[in-house]
């Protein structure tokens, strides 16, 4: 009776959603109040409706509730209870449901809170944002219903995929979709404010706190992904530039270039245009993501469908949304003049060249995903671009990134003197160089990205912390003031030192990583570099739904030993599928990184040892941007109406009626 019930919900959601899509935007093109106001019930409704429907859904996963097709190809009974919940979303059918959730709670949230907006442009981003909803709801409805029976249910099922039965995984597509969905108010923002005509500093500040969320929301679920990557799959990288990983990094390089680019509307009424297209092509390349994953035209692990149809289907989605509303763009270019002017040394000029480095960045790697694509469709070739392509070409735009960082954070607006920026920088930028230069003369016949990494990982960082630190003033009580600042300048200093931590890391795992795969024995020991490992033994044992095979490894150093590790190789009977579980000796320095493999006919055990210096600093570094963005995101000035522009009541047209 439940899934009934949540088959229902999803239907009258989809209906209010377009009750919402044409409603308020009619109330607002006609000044009729009650029109308008009809957006934020609707909203709400639609919200609690989707929120039932996901629910049924997902009791129907804990519940082993074999008569939903869904259940059956992604569930068990002997499963784990975290893997029961977390399959609800771990399918196509199901992680469609979770997208249109999050659609509906962004709508429900700028109901909720967005009282400080005027009442059109209110009106407008309901309508733009169920829009979205109502396309989607029609996807799910049409092509991928979560609720379809089977007619004759199974005793049991055929198991969630091994790979996604891990706490990490189970985080990160909810994360993940935070942050995609999220970008969705951005768009809707945008498009309100292109159909109003007007964009404004008031603009600038109300869609920086839902572009920062959406930001926040995808680095996290960007930092799970490589995570478990990392220690799950058994190869020992962070990022592999799978089609998928680069689909959830494009929207973050674009939600990053648009943050900054708000900033500059906000304060300086500058950058209008561009801040409005990147809004829109932020919202579009989540919806290319959501296109890569479900179409099957590029293959990976992460996909969750492989259907050409439903591909069709989201690409008229994106067509839709992205196309109509760069159609909508270019007829209001003309209305989007900018006030500021600023010259060639000022902080928006630098904010433009981060922006123009960002979107660039996010341009090479999309062509990078695309390409092999566009060469089979129209050249009949057969190619595959991978690390080497991206590495070469995505790296030089990040070291220019955190080259100009500290710099552009510290310029005043409109006109810079840049001699006197530097003054204070000075320091920071000798004592980047002298590090660097102490790392180039530590390691031998390594690559110059190490010691590039750490200067620009300490120039960074430095710089973060000088400028929190020139915004105290001069004189006594510097302490006081500085606890006084306010949480968007701390925010600041932590996430733009949390990105040269993770530059740190970056250089440590590319430049000085070293690997060992042998045949070892049991009970011989052997070196790796200035460690120590003996294989003791390897055992069957049995999981809750797998079967595993265990090895004893002693690592030691100098003759002392420092961990046991358990590197294990697991085997899903009912899904008949096999699993790495590496062994991993953290710490701040490196991480020693163990996967046992098969064993040998002439005896002993295939084992990989890697050595990673510097690992952890990554995710360190990932868990400081997020960090740092949410100190922005609770800085009071992001909850109070925009003082740029006093919101006026809209009149009724003297000769339509108010209702």
């Amino acid at each position: 009776m439940i899934n009934e019930l949540g088959h229902f919900a999803l239907i009258l959601a989809f209906l209010v959603a377009i009750v919402q899509c044409v409603v308020p935007l009619v109330g607002a093109h006609k000044g009729w109040r009650s029109w308008m106001a009809l957006g934020e019930p609707a909203a709400s409704a639609q919200f609690l409706l989707t929120a039932f429907a996901f629910g049924s859904l997902m009791w129907a996963f804990i519940v082993s509730d074999f008569s939903l097709r869904v259940v059956v190809l992604n569930s068990h009974s002997t499963k784990p209870m975290l893997y029961k919940i977390s399959g609800t979303w771990g399918n196509h059918e199901g992680s469609m449901l979770l997208w249109v959730l999050i659609v509906t709670l962004f709508g429900a949230t700028a109901a909720w809170f967005g009282g400080n907006l005027p009442p059109s442009l209110r009106a407008r981003v309901l309508a733009v944002q169920s829009a979205i909803a109502v396309a989607f709801f029609a996807f799910i409805l049409f092509t991928s219903n979560p609720f379809a029976r089977l007619a004759t249910p199974p005793f049991d099922g055929q198991d969630l995929n091994p790979l996604l039965q891990d706490p990490g995984l189970a985080f990160h597509p909810p994360f993940l979709y935070l942050g995609y969905v999220g970008l969705s108010m951005a768009f809707s923002f945008a498009v309100a404010a292109l159909i109003e005509g007007r964009v404004d500093a008031a603009w600038g500040r109300w869609v920086r706190p839902w572009t920062l969320a959406a930001w926040i929301f995808l680095t996290i679920g960007i930092a799970l992904g490589s995570w478990w990557a990392y220690y799950e799959l058994g190869w020992g990288g962070f990022w592999f530039w799978d089609p998928v990983e680069n689909a959830s990094f494009m929207p973050w390089l674009l939600a990053a270039a648009l943050l900054h680019s708000a900033i500059v509307v906000e304060k300086r009424e500058s950058l209008k245009s561009w801040t409005i297209l990147l809004a829109i092509l932020a919202f579009g390349f989540s919806l290319i993501g959501t296109f890569i994953v479900r179409s099957g035209l590029l293959t990976s692990v992460h996909a969750f469908a492989n259907d050409p149809e439903r591909g069709v289907f989201i690409l008229m989605i994106l067509a839709f949304f992205t196309g109509g509303a760069l159609i909508l763009f270019a007829l209001r270019a003309g209305t989007m003049e900018a006030k500021g002017v600023f010259g060639l040394v000022s902080r928006e000029s630098a904010i433009l060249t981060n922006n123009i480095l960002l979107a660039v960045s996010c341009f090479v790697v999309f062509v990078g995903t695309m390409w092999p694509l566009v060469a089979e469709m129209f050249f009949d070739r057969k190619l595959s671009v991978g690390p080497p392509f991206f590495n070469m070409a995505f790296t030089p735009f990040m070291l220019g990134l955190g080259l100009i960082l500290p710099v552009g954070a510290m310029l005043p607006w409109k006109r810079a003197d840049l001699k006197r920026v530097m003054y204070p920088l000075r320091y920071a930028f000798v004592l980047a160089l002298a590090i660097a230069g102490l790392v180039w003369a530590m390691q031998t016949g390594r690559s110059v990205l190490g010691p590039i990494g750490v200067f620009l990982a300490a120039w960074v960082v430095m710089g973060a912390v000088i400028d929190l630190v020139s915004r105290t003033g001069r004189g006594g009580d510097r302490l006081r003031r500085l606890r006084r600042l306010p949480r968007a300048d701390w925010g600041k200093m932590v996430a733009h030192s949390g990105l040269g931590i993770t530059m740190l890391g970056v250089a440590g795992i590319t430049s000085w990583q070293y690997e060992d795969i042998r045949v070892a024995q049991i009970a011989q020991p052997y070196d790796v570099g200035a460690y120590t490992f003996t294989l003791n033994a390897v055992r069957e044992a049995e999981g809750p739904n797998y079967l595993a095979t265990i090895a004893d490894i002693t690592l030691a150093r100098d003759g002392k030993i420092l961990a046991q590790l358990a590197p294990e190789k697991r085997i899903y009977p009912v899904a008949q599928m096999p699993t790495t579980e590496a062994a991993i000796h953290y710490n701040l320095a490196r991480d020693v990184y163990v996967v046992i493999g098969d064993e040998q006919a002439q005896g002993g055990w295939a084992v990989r040892v890697y050595v990673k210096p510097l690992t952890n600093w990554i995710w360190i570094g990932c868990a400081l941007m997020a960090l740092g963005g949410m100190l922005s995101l609770s800085d009071r000035r992001f909850r109070v109406a925009a003082g740029a522009r006093k919101s006026t009541p809209i009149p009724a047209p003297n000769n339509v009626p108010a209702e």
